[in-house]
């Protein structure tokens, strides 16, 4: 962090974009699954957070957003990855707890939780997924990064100057259902 700020003469706006993924049943998921999956979606962020949120409340004041993920509001199906959701969740109750301790720093705190996108770690295009992962979609598609981002500059933006605490839930209307 003292490297960036150091660089960059100051940090406004942070955005923890951190995912790893492991795909097993719960009855197969080893401890070391899932300790690399806690360790980085969550623990990660965390560190992030506390560090950078240190800077923030000595300049006055900045804006966090944290990657979660519609997987902290559902179960994936058909592709099991209990770690991975629970990770989620655990960053959505992070990202509103700071929002709620941090605001009067003036420091914005909230998480953009994506639908299925296609991406590395999401598959979309296998067959065996379509059901759930598309055709379970009000929108009957996957989305694609840059349908994304738009979303993620408002939450960095300030055009969401009176948002904190919220999850922003991007999905083609999957949680609808």
């Amino acid at each position: 962090m003292g490297e960036i700020v150091a660089g960059m003469g100051g940090v406004d706006i942070l955005v923890n974009n951190a995912g790893v993924c492991v795909h097993a049943p719960a009855l197969e998921v080893t401890e070391a699954d899932w300790a690399e999956v806690v360790d980085t979606n969550v623990s990660g962020v965390w560190h992030c957070c506390q560090a950078f949120g240190k800077h923030m409340a000595g300049r006055g004041g900045g804006t966090i957003v944290n990657i979660g993920s519609i997987s902290g509001l559902i179960v994936n199906r058909p592709q099991w990855q209990p770690a991975y959701n629970a990770s989620k969740a655990a960053v959505h109750q992070l990202t509103k707890s700071l929002a709620a301790e941090w605001a009067p720093l003036g420091i914005r705190v909230n998480a953009l939780a994506p639908g299925y996108v296609r991406t590395e770690m999401a598959p979309v295009d296998r067959p065996e997924f379509r059901q759930r992962w598309i055709d379970d979609v009000p929108m009957r598609r996957y989305a694609t990064p840059e349908e994304i981002a738009p979303s993620l500059i408002y939450l960095a933006s300030d055009a969401s100057a009176f948002m904190t605490g919220s999850v922003l839930v991007i999905d083609g209307g999957y949680t609808t259902v």
